[in-house]
């Protein structure tokens, strides 16, 4: 199968192109780069003088967490913006491995684990799953810390044991040799607020050993991120992990913390390789369970759904939520209550008659046993536009791709939909940085974090991951050779491929 693309400008080229340019691919590899007026192919694309860049690469989806993976292979959304790899199992909570063969550690993104056949438990036997499954973009995991330190001490939230932390750090060696790429931890998590740090330490090591890396859910995210954020620069410092911070963002009221925690970043040496993921938008996509006061999160999800329905206990827990703004908070998803969607907390406190949103929220988390998950609009814009320029940046959307078709109701946020198209939009209308270092940023910068080999840049020999683009909308986006996405239309194609640590 051979596509020639005619008549397109290269951005993100492993050489400069200053003329309009045309590539030949050879099944799923870039063959050729010049001018080919005469040259014959299989497919022809016309260009029209648009941008050409490498696929884009998002390090950091939640279409694991939410299983779409599964009912939705072609991942539309991400075609849409020029995405062809995203990257999964962050925030701790991973699809492997199972040292028992459950997903409990997806339930708080709403994801019902009786919607797959789980069969397997090692991350190889996962993987393989997942090559025998057709899929449109290509995907890469980490292992989840939650995930596994779970399956040895359940809900107790308690320190390791010296066996127990053995077991732990073998599955994690185990797990990136299988073909992780890291490994991932959710430090804010109330189960892993007593992993120790010689326990991060320990772990560190192994990914660092591994070629591996260490992704992170910082332990807090808006006052005290810059007590996290020195946490973590201090176990990249001392185990020379690659780091990866995930959505490192500015929480309002919080602003002051953050610039401290920017600074510490942006002051770090060059060789210290360490970076953050971050999306052009003011809004969390948060679980309904994490406005609860840690205390009320303990014990798993059976224990905090019981909590919530104790009448005697319900005036204390309303007393230690954090206040909530009405008309910023908005329901994404809710299992079985599609008709709970789209409704904000000031339309539940009218539909409930109650006067105070803590109390409806409580309302709803008992209503939809607290499977579900919630916009919340609570981001400074301003810090966030300061922050994503940064050289430590990487773009990601924190956010799963849904179908149009999918059974249930849910609402596709801006993130879901536009991560790089707005981010593009910032860059060219804003000019906050050339095109080309935007598109690096995209591309060449988080395939070398990942030690993705032939991707993330224009070049012969490498694989046909393309975007095309014109006026920050993509005309067309191609995976391993084949067109996926044309003109904002899906033609059932699935040409990607399961990504393995190597």
């Amino acid at each position: 199968m051979t596509l020639l693309i005619k008549n397109v400008r290269i951005l993100g080229g492993a050489r400069t192109f200053p003329d309009p340019t045309d590539i030949f691919i050879a099944n799923d590899k870039i063959s050729a780069i010049g001018n080919f007026s005469q040259k014959k192919a299989d497919e022809t694309l016309d260009g029209q003088g648009a941008y050409l860049s490498p696929g884009f690469i998002d390090v950091n989806t939640d279409s694991d967490h939410y299983l779409t993976l599964f009912d939705n292979p072609g991942q539309e959304d991400f075609l849409r913006q020029g995405v062809t790899t995203i990257f999964g199992g962050m925030c701790g909570s991973s699809l492997a491995p199972l040292l028992y063969g459950t997903l409990e550690s997806v339930r708080k993104w709403g994801g019902s684990e009786d919607r797959i056949n789980v069969n397997w438990h090692t991350v190889a036997e996962f993987l393989a799953t997942v090559d025998k499954r057709p899929f449109a973009v290509n995907f890469g995991t980490l292992a989840g810390h939650g995930t596994i330190r779970r399956s040895l001490v359940g809900d107790a939230v308690r320190e390791l044991t010296k066996n127990e932390l053995a077991v732990l750090l073998e599955t994690v060696k185990r797990a990136i040799g299988d073909g992780a790429f890291g490994l991932s931890t959710n430090l804010g998590s109330v189960h892993a607020q007593k992993a120790s740090r010689s326990e991060m330490v320990a772990l560190a090591k192994i990914v660092k050993e591994t070629g591996g890396i260490y992704a992170t859910h910082l332990r807090k995210t808006g006052i005290g991120i810059h007590e996290s954020t020195e946490e973590t620069i201090k176990l990249a410092k001392e185990t020379g992990a690659k780091i990866l911070v995930n959505h490192f963002v500015p929480v309002r009221g919080a602003e002051k913390d953050y610039e401290r925690a920017f600074a510490a970043i942006e002051a770090l040496p060059a060789d210290v390789d360490f970076h953050f993921d971050i999306y052009p938008f003011d809004a969390l996509l948060l679980p309904f369970y994490t406005f609860l006061p840690d205390w009320v999160r303990m014990g798993g999800f059976e224990v905090m759904h019981a909590n919530i329905q104790e009448e005697w206990l319900l005036p204390k827990i309303k007393k230690e939520m954090e206040p909530i703004e009405d008309s910023r908070f908005t329901v994404a998803q809710a299992p079985g209550n599609d008709f709970l969607v789209g409704k904000t907390l000031r339309d539940l406190k009218e539909m409930y008659g109650l006067q105070d949103g803590r109390e409806a929220l409580l309302k709803l988390m008992v209503t939809t046993k607290m499977r579900g998950v919630a916009l919340y609009e609570n981001l400074n814009g301003d810090l966030m536009k300061k922050a994503i320029v940064s050289k430590r940046a990487l773009i990601a959307s924190n956010a799963p791709s849904f179908s149009d078709a999918a059974s249930g109701k849910q609402l596709k946020s801006d993130r879901t939909t536009q991560t790089f198209s707005r981010f593009l939009e910032f860059v060219e209308r804003d000019k906050l940085m050339p095109l080309a270092d935007a598109i690096r940023k995209i591309t060449l910068e988080p395939a070398k974090k990942f030690g993705l080999v032939g991707r993330g840049e224009i070049k012969e020999g490498n694989y046909a991951d393309l975007a095309c683009f014109k006026n920050g909308e993509v005309k067309f986006t191609i995976v391993n050779g084949k067109v996926v996405m044309k003109n904002g239309e899906f033609p059932n194609k699935f040409p990607g491929k399961v990504l393995r640590h190597k």
